[in-house]
């Protein structure tokens, strides 16, 4: 109990958003009398106090940084979720959900201690319905694990976020990713959800077991959990539309002499009825990192990746339109391959456009913006932000998923330089109120976190923020579920 002590001692840090961890409210012997109690549930194995594993679950790849929770508990089945959240619901003990610790906006940090649940022994892929395209899975199925699972099957998961993320916490945080212009984010692929609440009430947001391509049935209870955060709720199990694997897969790119150009040409893509699954941007910034990374050659100008998914016979069709509606715009340099060796050449800026960026100043960290408007709004927003980045003299190349209006800056700073924290800290500011004034929002995909709640109050207005804390305060009175993220 010495090693527990101390970690209650320890000292809240926040470089990005400084001042928002708070010190944990219960007293110390409360969490101390409850120790038992998590190892009668989860055995002496499923629970840890030591400082390492709680700094591991007390961050994510965000620049966020605060204290780590007090303990992490490894429950293996629901049964043990629930029972466990029974034992802090009573002792009022603050529970934080943990799946990989990929997220972006600091999701996972203990701002009032508590207990961290630990979901990677909960592993398991529970029911596959071949023929009827649809899988169950518990939170610690990853992204690439469930399509190495689903390999022989013809079948695929392709909500792509980069990262090996795990399919509840892309739940969680209504993920999305490239593949998002064809095939939807979570929001679109999330059946039904089983979650634990926070006074350990399980409840199954479709009905238990029920998986219907679609339903009218009373309020959509999945939806409301999908991109809650971990606030509401732990996610136990989750039910995923999958789809076929296409026959056939071909990648091109292309480079434009503006980003208007570029975005025109998305825009005339989409109207055509291409058969596109990914529109990515990169701005020139981004190519310059990616040739220097990589050795590659790619025009230093505005550049589109696409891949478009059909069959063979179409393939063809497909990309001699694009072709001609990019070169309309001024799009030069078109190049399509459909061997996966060639296209993973095609792609290969893209696919390491993170690494690039970070290349830029070795040592530093990344920080992702999110911001995501109407997609004739992107020029403007891009040029704008482009400018302030300049003016303000911040590393900040520019990544999109275009074909949805979704783009990213991946700002590489010094964490430990105030003055630089500061002005990224406002540069994100405004451009996220930039994405605002043109009828977008603060967050495609990563979430709200700890750094966009005034942002969110902004965006939704009082009106749904007093419904969205009603909500809240109905499922969670006690404010145990991740307290501090998005309200």
């Amino acid at each position: 109990m010495i090693l527990f002590r101390q970690a209650l001692r320890f000292t809240s840090r926040l470089p990005f958003i400084c001042g928002r961890c708070r010190t944990y409210s219960a007293q110390v012997g409360a969490v101390e009398r409850v120790i038992s109690a998590f190892r009668s549930v989860s055995g002496d194995e499923g629970v840890s106090v030591g400082s390492a594993v709680r700094e591991q679950h007390g961050r994510d790849e965000s620049v966020h940084r605060c204290r780590p929770p007090d303990v992490v508990v490894f429950p293996r089945s629901v049964e043990e979720v629930s029972a466990l959240a029974k034992i802090c619901h009573h002792h009022q003990l603050p529970m934080i959900p943990f799946g990989t610790g990929t997220g972006l906006e600091g999701g996972v940090g203990a701002l009032k201690g508590g207990v961290c649940f630990s979901l990677r022994k909960m592993e398991q892929v529970l029911d596959l319905h071949q023929e009827d395209f649809d899988v169950t899975v518990e939170p610690g199925v990853t992204r690439k694990g469930l399509n190495s699972y689903l390999r022989d099957t013809g079948l695929w998961f392709p909500v792509d976020p980069g990262a090996d993320a795990s399919l509840c916490g892309m739940a969680a945080t209504s993920a999305s990713g490239t593949n998002a212009v064809r095939y939807g984010t979570m929001r679109e692929n999330v059946l039904n959800l089983e979650v634990v609440l926070a006074d350990g009430t399980v409840l199954h947001t479709a009905g238990k077991g029920r998986r219907p391509r679609k339903t009218s049935a009373g309020y959509n209870l999945t939806n409301l959990f999908v991109g809650s955060e971990g606030t509401l709720g732990i996610i136990t199990k989750a039910t995923l539309r999958l789809y076929g694997i296409p026959e056939s897969m071909v990648s091109a790119v292309c480079s434009f002499p503006s980003v208007q150009s570029a975005v025109d040409s998305t825009v005339q893509i989409l109207q055509a009825g291409v058969s596109i699954a990914r529109i990515e941007f990169l701005d020139d910034v981004m190519i310059n990192a990616c040739n220097r990374f990589n050795n590659l050659s790619y025009v230093v100008t505005p550049t589109l990746f696409l891949e478009f998914h059909g069959s063979s016979k179409s393939m063809q069709e497909q990309v001699s339109i694009t072709e001609e509606i990019t070169r309309d715009n001024g799009g030069s340099d078109f190049a399509w391959a459909e061997d996966e060796e060639t296209r993973g050449r095609l792609w290969k800026a893209r696919h390491d456009a993170w690494y690039a960026a970070l290349a830029l100043r070795p040592g530093c960290k990344a920080y992702s913006t999110d911001v995501c408007v109407p997609i004739s709004r992107l020029p403007q927003i891009i040029v704008e932000t482009k400018e302030d980045l300049i003016r303000n003299n911040i590393t900040g190349p520019i990544a999109g998923h275009v074909g949805d209006g979704n783009f990213h800056c991946l700002i590489v700073l010094d964490p430990n330089d105030p003055d630089e924290v500061q002005r990224v800290h406002s540069f994100t500011e405004r451009l996220a109120r930039r994405a605002l004034a043109m009828d977008g929002t603060c967050t495609g995909e990563h979430g709200i976190g700890l750094g966009k709640r005034a942002l969110l109050r902004e965006e939704v207005g009082p009106s749904a923020i007093e419904v969205m804390l009603g909500l809240k305060a109905s499922l969670d009175p006690k404010n145990l579920m991740n307290p501090g993220k998005v309200l």
